[in-house]
Formats: structure tokens, sequence, C-alpha cells
């Protein structure tokens, strides 16, 4: 989350005048995240999250996003739906950019996860792609190779200045994925980002899911990659947590068992995984603009993962 839109009281006030949720009391914008505008609403009768969708987020995929949280919230799946207003409608537009009122979940996301997080985080994904057998929609991952290949372009030389030979790194990764990338695995909708300041807890148990704005039709195993390089690593990729990687895959397999194709991918998908956060943050890093209240995130945290999961070996996520 962040913020990019300023947007005042006033004008706040007035949308929340089109919703049945009571009187504005107070509006906070949150620095977190590097994606779109976020304020959390405390009004008379509850709290709520007005997300402003910024260039990263397409108008035109918000519908699918949408439906998406609300197929999943009627399944009992712990995710913040966007409310809809008094005629009905869950997109608006607020200073030029799309929005949506959304619910308010409690809980807070672990700044690093335990174990038992860890093993919570697994399991909830797996739930997460077992409600998600039967959503129809399809929406492409735009970050997936071709993308990766986009963003190291797009990036060019620049990529020297976050790490040494980074553009000849990226260039080999690429190359390996093109001749590696699995295709024959199962598909469904899946998260695509979910790191822990996705995920809400309190204790050990998750209260919610959230942030679907990369959410796509692509390998579920790829997302269980994403996660495990998320969750098992110190915030600097310094550090592997071999307990956590093994709770979380447990968690996951618990849910929705890995067949023998899906684990022996894994290692790549780990790979794809970190390549695809190191190109994301390495745009970012060198092209948030400097006014944005936004916190930028360090894409060589992900070189490190990506460094890992290369001399790693398959015996990572074996049984």
């Amino acid at each position: 989350m962040a913020v990019y839109t300023q947007v005042s009281a006033e004008r706040i006030a007035e949308l929340l005048s089109r919703y049945d949720v009571g009187t504005l009391v107070s509006a906070k914008g949150i620095a977190e995240g590097v994606e779109n505008s976020n304020y959390v609403l405390e009004t008379d009768r509850s709290r709520f999250i007005l997300t402003l969708y910024e260039k990263r987020v397409d108008a035109d995929d918000l519908p699918f996003f949408l439906k998406l949280l609300d197929h999943l919230a009627a399944r009992g799946q712990p995710v913040p739906p966007a409310i809809a207003d008094k005629a009905g409608r869950q997109i608006q537009s607020v200073n030029g950019k799309p929005a949506c009122l959304i619910v308010f979940l409690p809980g807070l996301s672990p700044g690093e996860p335990n174990v038992a997080q860890s093993r919570s985080a697994g399991a909830a994904l797996g739930k997460l792609h077992q409600s998600l057998i039967d959503f129809a929609d399809l929406r492409p991952n735009t970050l997936s190779l071709p993308g990766w290949h986009e963003l190291a372009r797009r990036c060019g030389d620049a990529l020297e200045e976050i790490a040494p030979d980074l553009g000849k790194i990226v260039a080999e990764e690429l190359a390996f994925l093109d001749a590696n990338w699995p295709s024959e695995l199962p598909r469904s909708a899946i998260h695509a980002d979910l790191f822990p300041d996705n995920v809400l807890m309190l204790d050990d148990k998750v209260t919610g899911i959230i942030d679907f704005y990369f959410a796509c039709t692509d390998i579920r195993a790829y997302d269980l990659a994403v996660t495990h390089a998320a969750w098992c690593f110190d915030d600097e990729g310094r550090s592997f947590d071999a307990e956590r990687s093994a709770a979380l895959i447990a968690g996951y397999a618990e849910q929705l068992p890995l067949s023998d194709d899906e684990r022996e991918a894994l290692p790549i998908l780990a790979r794809g995984a970190s390549l695809r956060f190191l190109l994301t943050r390495a745009w970012d890093w060198l092209n948030t603009p400097d006014d944005a209240l936004v916190t930028r995130k360090d894409p060589a945290a992900f070189l490190r993962r990506l460094e890992f999961y290369r001399a790693a070996g398959s015996e990572l996520f074996a049984r």
C-alpha cells in the first residue's frame, strides 16, 4: 500500500455520502507498499479502506479482481470485497483515478513470521486455491516470462546501478527459465503476491488475505513458490529459515496435496518468483517519484534469494 494521490477529507466525506457506511471521522494515508494509494477511513459506524488504483493497475482489470474477491468471500475465505454504493456500484472515480471502498479486516501483518505463522499462511494459500478451482474467469499474468523480458529491457544498463553485473545475471536467468519453465502443471486464478504484509493475523491465525491486484491465471505451484520466497527469508534475503520453509509447504499440502511434478518444478518456479520481484523492485527503485509517500523496497533482497535457489537444488522441496 502507498499514497501517490492525495485526497482531501472533504472529498472523502463526499464519496462516503454515496454509501450507507456512516459519517467520516478520520482518514489516514498508508505508506507501506508500492502499487496503489490507500487510506484507512474511520466512520461513526466502522472502519474501511479506500484504494485509488494507480498506473500499474489497469482499470479494465478491476472487474476481474472484484469478481474474484466476491467469489472467495462467498466461500468463506478471509478476503476484503469491495462495497457497493447505494446505486450498486463498486468502482468509483476519485481525483481522476478508479477507486473502491473496501471492507476492513482485523489483524496485523507479521513483521518476521514464525514457524506457526508460516504453516498457517501455507494452509491459507491452499484453501484459497481450493476455493478457486471453480472460478472460471481468466486474466493473463502480465508479469510472467514475457513480462520479465520486457522489464529487463526497460531497465537496461541502469541495472548496474543496483548491483555489479546484474544485467548479465538477469540475462542468464531469463535464458535458463525460457528453456526450463514448466507448462503442464495445474493452473487456476492465483494471488501472485502473497507476502507477509498481504496477510493479516491474530496470534498465529490468518484473519485476512489482502491486495489481490496482481491476481491472474497461472500455475498454482508458482503461487506457492512466490509465497515461499516471501516468507522463508529475512527481509534482506540473507538468511533462509528451513523450519519456516518446511512448515509453509506442509501447511499448503495439507489443504491441497502437491503432485510429484509440482514438487519437482518448485525450484525452477522459485527462481522465476525471485527474478520477477527482483525486476519489479528494480524498476520501482529506478523510477519511483521523489515526492511519493512510499517506501521503496531493495531489489538486491531478491537477487540474494535468486542466488540461494540457484544453488539449493530439488531437495529443498522434497517431502
